[in-house]
């Protein structure tokens, strides 16, 4: 049987290696987008660019959130945070832009709703596992 500290670092690793392939894979797909595949910016269809623009800038602070998850510092539980309200934020604007009647994708949508949701479970997880153990530790 594992201690409750082994399985807090066994979590919090998980979520690291999760957050850097995430990060490794929002910057590939995005930057194809962006920069260098006409055949990626032709499958992206009707993209809305202040959304992708987010989500490809926002795949290297995944990086450095599941880094900073991996080597257990408190610090990336408040980045995980920020990346989640972020990302809801911008997934709101895009609503509005989509209310207006704006063109978009509706994989997009999904998208968005994966995005969040995944940041939200990823700051639950390390405030439960980097912050909440420390706090009943200086009780």
């Amino acid at each position: 049987m594992t201690s409750t500290n082994e399985q807090a670092t066994l979590w919090i690793r998980i979520i690291g290696v999760a957050a850097i392939l995430f990060g490794t894979l929002t910057i590939k797909e995005g930057g194809a987008v962006l920069f260098w595949s006409e055949p990626a910016r032709s499958a992206a269809g009707e993209y809305v660019p202040f959304v992708l623009w987010f989500n490809f800038l926002a795949g290297f602070a995944y990086v450095v959130a599941g880094a900073g998850f991996w080597a257990g510092g408190r610090w990336a539980a408040a980045l995980a945070l920020a990346i989640a309200g972020a990302t809801a934020a911008v997934f709101i604007a895009f609503g509005v832009h989509i209310a207006a009647g704006g063109e978009y994708e509706s994989r997009t949508i999904v998208a968005m709703s994966l995005r969040t949701g995944v940041w939200i479970v990823f700051s639950w997880l390390a405030h439960r596992f980097l912050i909440r153990p420390r706090k009943e530790i200086n009780r």
